[in-house]
């Protein structure tokens, strides 16, 4: 299907999450199953109208977990791979169901006990980190750099944004510019697990990670799950919530990842999100002076300044002095970005969390809310195969 065919096809009609916290004790299900409900509610229909299901492969809850509550009516199963690069990736598999007629409401969702501190053991199912299972993993691509101690991904990113701040002069004054920003967005959330407010100076203050990335680059590790439902632009004039229109969605697969050999020798204008930038404005016939707000996976500050670069809002290089003097806030800022807080500091849900602030912006229901907010970027991570939305109000 051509992506021009995709055009308002579908809206997101019901979004849903549970609270967010550290080692909140709960299984992943049970967690899903609060969030899913959530949506159906806000959406106005009944879980067993859900014909559809498109799912991290990664997520511990399956289909088959999810008949009992759901329904056995489903139509359509689906999985997308990759963590952040799956968080938009799953919104576009679902509007594809939908404008082919293969589902009538379709449910994407996420759910993370990410506190807990191992994947092992009897409880493994609750959740834990990934790059715990480092034995299971090594006959994939990690075994070209797991063996030399290049384990987790602090230490990856820490060396891409080590690589942009080498070729353009980024500083962790530019960095730092993002912290602060997202948790003055997150002190105004109360869904947000960060509530001290933060300066420059404290950023500075935080703990080294990976060089050049302190604690206050590094997304914050929470438990929870969210939930959204997309439907037809059609059904959802009868749903209880104003529609927020997939009005274009892009997947893509570049050559920068860590675990491709090939990393340094690319440039990142052939990067997933690049990649996916230009097929949205493409097929959208829109421009980023456009967009009213963006959101992307900022699991670290620097990959924000970098997803400003792949999506166009400035040119390669030209990512830190545009977020300086609070360029991403949402009031007075250049371009407001992740105004929940994001994952940075509202919740780390594989930017799942991101997605339903993006329909908030679009409904004029966010707690920093855009003015007459009409157009909206969703973009997943930028350094994975990943998926972008443009998501739009409906006139």
């Amino acid at each position: 299907m051509s992506s021009h065919r995709l055009r308002d096809q579908a809206a997101i009609v019901g979004i849903g999450q549970t609270p967010y916290s550290k080692g909140l004790g709960r299984s992943e299900f049970d967690m899903a199953v609060e969030a899913i409900l959530t949506a159906c509610a806000d959406a106005g229909i009944a879980p067993r109208e859900i014909d559809g299901v498109v799912r991290y492969d990664m997520e511990t809850t399956d289909e088959e977990q999810l008949l009992s509550v759901v329904g056995p009516g489903l139509r359509y199963q689906a999985s997308t791979s990759w963590g952040g690069g799956g968080s938009v990736s799953v919104l576009v598999h679902a509007a594809l169901a939908i404008a082919m007629g293969m589902a009538n409401h379709v449910l994407v969702f996420r759910s993370r006990a990410r506190g807990k501190k191992s994947v092992f053991g009897k409880d493994s199912k609750l959740g834990g980190r990934y790059w715990e299972r480092i034995a299971d993993r090594l006959p994939d691509l990690t075994q070209w750099h797991i063996p030399h101690g290049l384990v987790s991904a602090f230490q990856e990113m820490a060396m891409i944004t080590r690589r942009h701040m080498i070729e353009y002069g980024t500083t962790e004054e530019q960095f730092a510019e993002v912290a602060v920003a997202m948790r003055r967005h997150a002190l105004r959330n109360p869904n947000a697990v960060m509530r001290a407010p933060m300066t420059i100076a404290d950023h500075h203050s935080s703990r080294m990670i990976a060089e050049p990335l302190r604690l206050f680059d590094c997304n914050i590790e929470t438990d929870g799950a969210c939930a959204l439902i997309v439907s037809s632009r059609e059904r959802a004039r009868d749903l209880r919530q104003p529609p927020a229109l997939i009005h274009a969605g892009a997947l893509s697969a570049g050559s920068h990842h860590m675990r491709l050999a090939t990393l340094f020798a690319r440039d990142r204008d052939d990067d997933s999100a690049a990649r996916a930038g230009r097929q949205l404005w493409e097929s959208s016939g829109l421009r980023p002076s456009e967009i009213d707000a963006f959101f992307c996976y900022d699991f670290f500050t620097s990959f924000v300044i970098i997803a400003l670069e792949d999506y166009g809002f400035c040119k390669r290089g030209e990512g830190g002095p545009f977020v300086e003097d609070q360029g991403l806030y949402f009031e007075g800022g250049r371009l407001a970005t992740n105004t929940n807080g994001g994952q940075l500091s509202e919740a780390f849900i594989h930017g799942m969390n991101n997605n339903l602030e993006a329909v908030r912006q679009i409904r004029g229901t966010s707690t920093s809310q855009v003015p007459d907010c009409e157009l909206v970027l969703l973009a997943g991570a930028n350094t994975d195969p990943t998926g972008a939305v443009i998501l739009r109000r409906e006139a």
